[in-house]
């Protein structure tokens, strides 16, 4: 029994030897996080929701990056090359991981090899607004408004192939429409545009456009998730507005370097998915427009599959260029 012991005792140590070093005490330094938007931003702001609470439970600070660039690839791209020891994560959202690939020629990271899905954090509806000036009261008078200067009124977008651009794209083909795509930096210059007159239109995450909404300066008509919003009660959807199965969300994930050991994915989903779903984080998440989800790494995996699929097709039909 003694010898028995002894043999098990040294195949157990063998074993934990044959472990990369970094899996056997994991983290053993501050985390970073990586969110390739700018400070303010809503990725950025959700990712600091989970941030401190992560912090807590793995016993070593989570520090925000933001590297913003290329409607997110930047860092994206920096995140698919680093080291898979659990010390770098990534907190996106789904354009770099489901349109960038279908439409940019430059880009220099293939998000399902090159990084491994950990959990699926919040989704958001989005919200189409319009300048109060149009005069449209409800989604039927903007499209009526469209229809009758066909080609004349411009939308905002956060880029070419970002969620803004696909859902507009979609809602064209679906409404019978032509407005002109106008692409800019980030939501607070759409905003600003559509204040100064520049551009009439655009989908947006809520918590960009629900100030100037309250205040009167922006009009909303209607969100994109297939029923009523918990974020937007009041608003209609477009499917109730006429448009069936109208869905366009947006969503963010958390991912690491793909290669990253088993079990770091795991602890990391695991104490994730707690954080995510807790009451306070749900109900700070909820503040921002978002709804809490908490997944595991399959179901995200799922996602970003189902997605690049639904939307390569509307790219294919709407004539979206790559860049």
């Amino acid at each position: 029994m003694h010898r028995r012991l002894i043999l098990r005792t040294a195949a157990a140590s063998a074993a934990t030897l044959a472990l990369p070093a970094f899996a056997q005490a994991w983290p053993a330094r501050p985390i970073r996080l990586v969110v390739p938007f700018p400070p303010g931003s809503s990725p950025d702001l959700i990712a600091r929701l989970v941030a401190e609470p992560l912090s807590a439970a793995l016993g070593q600070p989570v520090v925000i990056d933001n590297k913003p660039g290329a409607g997110g690839n930047v860092g994206t791209g920096m995140v698919a090359k680093a080291e898979p020891d659990g010390h770098t994560l990534l907190f996106t959202i789904q354009g770099p991981l489901v349109t960038a690939p279908l439409l940019s020629k430059s880009l220099n990271y293939d998000p399902v090899k090159e990084l491994a899905p950990v959990t699926l954090v919040a989704t958001s509806p989005n919200l189409l607004v319009v300048d109060p000036k149009l005069g449209a009261e409800t989604l039927a008078d903007f499209v009526r408004v469209a229809k009758a200067r066909r080609g004349e009124l411009n939308y905002g977008s956060v880029g070419n192939g970002s969620a803004a651009h696909l859902a507009m794209e979609l809602f064209k083909r679906r409404a019978g429409i032509e407005l002109v795509h106008v692409p800019y930096q980030g939501f607070p210059q759409v905003v600003n545009a559509i204040l100064a007159g520049q551009v009439q239109a655009g989908f947006m995450v809520p918590g960009i456009a629900m100030g100037q909404v309250r205040a009167g300066k922006l009009r909303g008509l209607g969100v994109t998730t297939l029923g009523r919003s918990a974020a937007l009660p009041d608003f209609p959807t477009l499917v109730e507005q006429g448009y069936p199965e109208f869905e366009a969300i947006s969503w963010q994930a958390v991912l690491a370097p793909a290669k990253t050991p088993a079990s770091i994915i795991e602890r990391l989903s695991r104490e994730l998915v707690r954080i995510i779903k807790s009451d306070e984080v749900r109900t700070k998440m909820l503040a921002q427009y978002f709804s809490a989800a908490g997944t595991a790494p399959a179901a995200l995996a799922g996602l970003m599959a189902s997605e690049r699929l639904r939307w390569a097709q509307v790219i294919k039909l709407a004539d979206v260029k790559p860049e």
